[in-house]
């Protein structure tokens, strides 16, 4: 049977790597780690690789992208170099981050003797201009700040600036739900290819059409889980894949009584998600995410951290959500 014969039994793939996978905790967070820390991950996409999955990895980036607004914010600071939009510096940190997500895959690749091209796909998601986050908004980003420099940044850039619990002023920017991905044809393309594509990093970068239907980036973040669950959707995975800081989904997480689930179907999930199980600032907007997947038509989705990804998508570590309780035997 020919190599790409056998790629193509393979399950169609999209791994979406939390902010955790790249960043270490606990840690500075050079380069040269966030790198050993992404190349552990990547050695797991290898092996999926190798095992003839069609894969498209997303990312977050966060704190990246809040560094790259500290960096802005010192060349203003200190030079006078005009700041870049929060739309361009997400798409600053999708360059960044697949560069490096590129270089780790294709270098355990090729020490499995495996060819298999790797390429990084500056994604763009539509947002509605409309929706209620714009009027609201909630994310916090970048550093703190006095309330004087606050208030002349508010002032001079228009951002909404507000206090956070006694420790300085941050600015906070909306975070509206992804509508559509604009180069969802070209992964999918890619990926039909058995090209290994990393996009819509951090969640895409926000864009809106204007009156005459034109794309315009827009200052938000995306939530990196919703966005990947639409992507999924478009492209027809069979697998949705959400790495984070635990290794599974728990009932009573951080409790004395806390409890892990191996597999927790579709109507229990958003039973529980309608109790209040899963806080919007943590697991939340994961088993949302799964739950619009499979009413996409997927067929699962793996909750897990970086290094249980290969035992979590063969079964045998993370929790999986699926449409019911898969039959016994």
């Amino acid at each position: 049977m020919s190599q790409q014969s056998n790629r193509r039994q393979g399950r169609r793939l999209v791994i979406a790597l939390g902010g955790n996978a790249i960043i270490p905790a606990g840690r500075k967070g050079t380069y040269e780690e966030q790198y050993e820390l992404t190349a552990r991950t990547m050695d797991q996409v290898a092996a999926l690789a190798a095992a003839g999955h069609q894969i498209v990895i997303t990312h977050g980036n966060g704190p990246i992208v809040g560094n790259i607004v500290l960096r802005n914010d010192a060349g203003m600071s200190v030079h006078g170099i005009p700041p870049m939009p929060l739309y361009v510096c997400g798409a600053d940190s999708q360059g960044g981050i697949g560069y490096m997500i590129q270089q780790a895959l294709q270098n355990s690749l090729r020490a499995r003797g495996l060819h298999r091209p790797v390429a990084s796909v500056v994604t763009q998601v539509i947002v509605d201009r409309d929706d209620p986050a714009f009027r609201q908004p909630t994310k916090p980003i970048g550093p703190f700040y006095d309330e004087a420099r606050a208030a002349a940044l508010r002032r001079e850039y228009g951002w909404t600036v507000v206090e956070d619990a006694g420790r300085g002023w941050r600015r906070v920017v909306p975070s509206p739900r992804p509508r559509e991905v604009v180069e969802w044809e070209a992964i999918q393309a890619l990926m039909e290819a058995e090209v290994v594509t990393v996009a819509v990093g951090g969640g895409g970068i926000p864009v809106v059409r204007d009156v005459e239907g034109d794309l315009r980036g827009i200052d938000a973040v995306i939530d990196k889980d919703r966005a990947s669950a639409l992507l999924a959707g478009l492209i027809e995975a069979d697998t949705l894949a959400i790495i984070t800081s635990v290794d599974r989904v728990y009932l009573r997480y951080g409790t004395d009584a806390a409890e892990g689930i191996d597999v927790l179907p579709a109507a229990r999930a958003a039973q529980l998600q309608a109790q209040g199980e899963f806080p919007a600032g943590s697991m939340g907007p994961k088993i949302e995410s799964a739950l619009a997947f499979l009413a996409s038509g997927g067929r699962e989705v793996v909750i897990t951290d970086p290094d249980s990804l290969f035992d979590s998508l063969h079964g045998r570590a993370g929790t999986r959500i699926v449409q019911e309780t898969p039959a016994a035997g």
